[in-house]
């Protein structure tokens, strides 16, 4: 069942986006050459619990024990922050973090280029933003989900990039991953109707080669099939009377 929320339930969804986005503004000084994914982590996990006294929502999540997920290069997403783990000159790495504040989650997650990176990477991370753009564009009451996969799935294709299937966006509030589910392909007016007071993410990965996906022998991390890079941008949402509001906007945007 899908949970409307109410003006009250979404200033809450509100505090704990900013929060969420702020996690990535404050790290993205952090993210380059040199550095370990878990010492990404231990600086995201303290700034949550010191600074903004907050939880890190995916820290005991179903046996998960990290603050974010830290997926470089060829991994599509949930990789597992790790001391082994240093970033490359020329890597992609996508971070995403949930925080829980008052009993409320804010999810979002940013792709970050760590030094000089190939251009062919620079555009695949670029297409996948707008595509979560795009979608974004379409949200307000009426329009269906299958409209939000339709439009990523379009633009992905005619940049001849492919869309995970295997992984969605999810409704979310006081419940981490709530219905519906919100998938980044579909067609044009099928699927769930979208009503003021759903909050959802959008979470679009698109891969360099084929759709298809692995997940590794440590259960989380997922892997495209091919070994080809992978990107991922993601917001959360709530659906207004006429559109919807970003929750986890970061200053650097403007939408």
């Amino acid at each position: 069942m899908i949970k409307i929320k109410t003006q009250e339930e979404i200033k809450k969804m509100r505090i704990a986006g900013k929060l969420a986005a702020e996690v990535l503004e404050m790290i993205t000084p952090f993210v380059k050459p040199g550095i370990s994914t878990e010492k990404l982590d231990d600086i995201c996990h303290d700034y949550i619990v010191k600074n903004q006294k907050a939880i890190p929502a995916n820290v005991g999540y179903r046996g998960f024990e990290k603050t974010l997920c830290t997926s470089i290069n060829q991994v599509v997403c949930h990789g597992i922050p790790s001391a082994k783990k240093i970033l490359r000159d020329g890597d992609i790495i996508n971070i995403d973090v949930t925080v829980l504040k008052d009993g409320w989650h804010g999810d979002t997650s940013k792709m970050f280029l760590v030094g000089k990176t190939k251009a062919h990477n620079e555009r695949l991370v670029k297409v996948t933003q707008e595509c979560l753009y795009k979608a974004i564009d379409l949200v307000k009451p009426g329009a269906t989900l299958g409209d939000i996969g339709h439009a990523i799935q379009t633009h992905a294709e005619k940049n001849y990039y492919s869309v995970v299937e295997d992984y969605c966006g999810h409704g979310i509030g006081e419940i981490y991953h709530e219905e519906p589910q919100v998938l980044h392909y579909g067609s044009p007016g099928q699927g769930t109707e979208i009503v003021e007071g759903m909050s959802f993410t959008i979470e679009p990965m698109l891969n360099l080669g084929t759709k298809y996906t692995k997940i590794l022998s440590d259960g989380w991390t997922v892997e495209t099939k091919d070994g080809k890079n992978s990107a991922q941008w993601e917001h959360t949402l709530a659906v207004t009377t006429a559109g919807c509001e970003v929750l986890t906007l970061r200053k650097e945007e403007s939408l």
